[in-house]
């Protein structure tokens, strides 16, 4: 057995990310002293709190009665006869709020509540997490203050109204990119100031250990899920395919699969508008090993070791880094990274709500493209694609383009 499959026999068997919050290389714990309480206090909620039978009884209770678990899978027969393949898709969009978003996020409100937190700081760039995040800290009685960057407040205005009024304060930041990595920054800023009262509710599976490991397994429910009702439905998939941009959809997917070594995994990513730096947001396809927002993983950074600026239609993908999870899958080769660009996500768009009537969000589209690319060069394959939320919150992005039809009468 060679390095790489004893990783992921590692990792398949529960055994990463190890005590130090290792994901083989990637991962750990880069933060500066006055979060080292906080985020060891943290580490400790997670090995006991979060697994213990009254926790875990709430929760169950919550993703089931209020999230609406177990989500369905929905099979698509007309995108599989325009495909040439059997395509089922895992429907995060009717979860609560709209997107897989709210597993995580009332999971780490639950806990939160446990530690005695006192307020919750949230970032968002979509603003699914940031819904996400305001409905569960209502339900559970805390109040909640989001970050967001300027651009991504003007490109997702519907989600900022839906968190004030579901009781958030939204902060605009104004600073770097004024995108989601700024929206980070800034969460981080703030939780410093207060490490003992603030609670950082992460919405990506990134951040120091132990954040990628927690959002892993609150989001795991989306997989472990999917193979089961693919089974009684049908059978395994021959191939899975989600979006990534932080991961947190495509590794809570990915996860109960990583032991059927016959079923291929798929990471399909932000291929923007180019391969320039800056062009795109195709971290593991393009980027770089390095330390970002407190763990090591891989980046996109320039010659001069500066994070980049990144692009993407969607503002969910739009981030430079990606959880240390998946910099590991990519290591062993248990996950096939690609992209999808703008045009190739917008035009899956198009055709799954034309085909299926679902308009998916615009991340979620990103899967569909790559999805639709895997089964023309695989006739006849049994296909899973993970719909991490619906796109009504990017109508303000999509009105800015023709639908399909428009844009094929205009180029004709």
């Amino acid at each position: 057995m060679n390095e790489n499959e004893a990783l992921l026999d590692a990792l398949i068997e529960g055994r990463l990310p190890d005590d130090a919050g290792r994901f083989g290389p990637f991962g750990g714990r880069y933060v500066p002293e006055t979060l080292m309480a906080a985020v060891t206090r943290l580490d400790e909620g997670v090995r006991t709190l979060l697994r213990s039978a009254e926790l875990q009884a709430r929760l169950e209770a919550e993703l089931r009665d209020w999230v609406g678990r177990p989500t369905p899978i929905t099979p698509a027969p007309a995108l599989g006869a325009r495909w040439g393949a059997e395509v089922w898709l895992k429907r995060e969009d009717l979860a609560h709020t709209g997107a897989h978003k709210i597993n995580n996020a009332i999971g780490q409100a639950l806990l939160a509540q446990a530690l005695g937190a006192r307020r919750i700081v949230a970032e968002t760039g979509a603003g699914q997490h940031g819904v996400a995040s305001a409905a569960a800290c209502a339900r559970v009685g805390l109040p909640c203050t989001v970050y967001m960057g300027e651009v991504d407040v003007a490109r997702q205005a519907p989600n900022v109204d839906r968190m004030r009024r579901l009781g958030a304060e939204v902060v605009p930041v104004t600073s770097g990119d004024r995108t989601l990595r700024a929206a980070i920054d800034e969460a981080i800023r703030d939780w410093v100031s207060d490490p003992a009262g603030t609670y950082y509710l992460i919405g990506s599976a990134i951040g120091p250990h132990p954040y990628p490991y927690l959002v892993r397994e609150l989001q795991a429910v989306i997989g472990r899920e999917a193979r089961a009702q693919m089974i009684e439905r049908a059978a395994l998939p021959e191939a899975v395919f989600a979006c990534v941009g932080g991961g947190s959809n495509a590794i809570g997917l990915f996860h109960a699969f990583l032991g059927d070594r016959d079923v291929r995994l798929v990471g399909v990513e932000a291929g923007g508008r180019g391969s320039g730096l800056g062009d795109h947001s195709a971290t593991l396809s393009a980027g770089r090993p390095g330390v970002l927002h407190g763990n090591y993983s891989m980046l996109l950074y320039d010659d001069d070791g500066l994070i980049h600026e990144t692009h993407s239609v969607s503002a969910g993908l739009d981030y430079p880094g990606v959880g240390p999870e998946h910099a590991l899958l990519k290591l062993v080769g248990r996950v096939d990274y690609v992209t999808a660009s703008d045009d190739e996500a917008l035009a899956a768009l198009d055709e799954c709500c034309e085909a299926e009537g679902i308009l998916p969000a615009l991340e979620s589209a990103h899967a569909l493209a790559g999805a639709r690319r895997w089964a023309q060069a695989h006739p006849g394959a049994r296909l899973l694609v993970g719909l991490s939320g619906r796109g009504d919150k990017d109508m303000p992005i999509l009105a800015q383009y023709p639908v399909r039809k428009e844009r094929s009468d205009a180029a004709a």
